[in-house]
């Protein structure tokens, strides 16, 4: 898995706009409840080593129909609920932000293949500063 990170992020690296140096993408992975599922999630670390703050603006995904940055919240009466960040989801100057499951994640809906085991999906993230950044995203359902 170690090696397939760091293939990500050198492919990030050498697709990225001119503040590639400033966000790093981590432990980047697409999940599925099932191989055969219409929609799935993507995860990641994202790291602002910049000295501003930046703003994940979308993501797009060749598979998928539609791609939205969406947020998970549990209501009082804990049921969980989706809603679009429609402004975009800010990584702190100096910081990070997690799409991890239960909170921010990219939703990948309308998926024209199945996703298998091992596979990547190659998924472009557009930032406020740093411009376009592409990521081969490793298709892990085990997780």
């Amino acid at each position: 898995m170690r090696l397939k990170f760091l293939a990500a992020a050198v492919l990030a690296l050498s697709t990225a706009g001119p503040g590639l140096a400033d966000i790093l993408v981590e432990d980047a992975h697409v999940w599925a409840a099932m191989p055969a599922a219409s929609s799935a999630a993507v995860y990641m670390v994202l790291r602002n080593d910049g000295a501003e703050d930046d703003r994940l603006l979308a993501a797009s995904a060749g598979i998928a129909a539609k791609t939205m940055l969406h947020g998970s919240s549990e209501s009082d009466g804990g049921v969980m609920t989706m809603t679009g960040h429609e402004g975009g989801v800010v990584i702190p100057s100096g910081g990070s932000h997690a799409l991890a499951r239960g909170g921010d994640h990219v939703m990948l809906m309308g998926l024209s293949e199945p996703l298998e085991q091992g596979a990547t999906l190659d998924l472009l993230l557009t930032f406020e500063r740093a411009g376009e950044i592409r990521v081969e995203v490793p298709v892990d359902l085990s997780r």
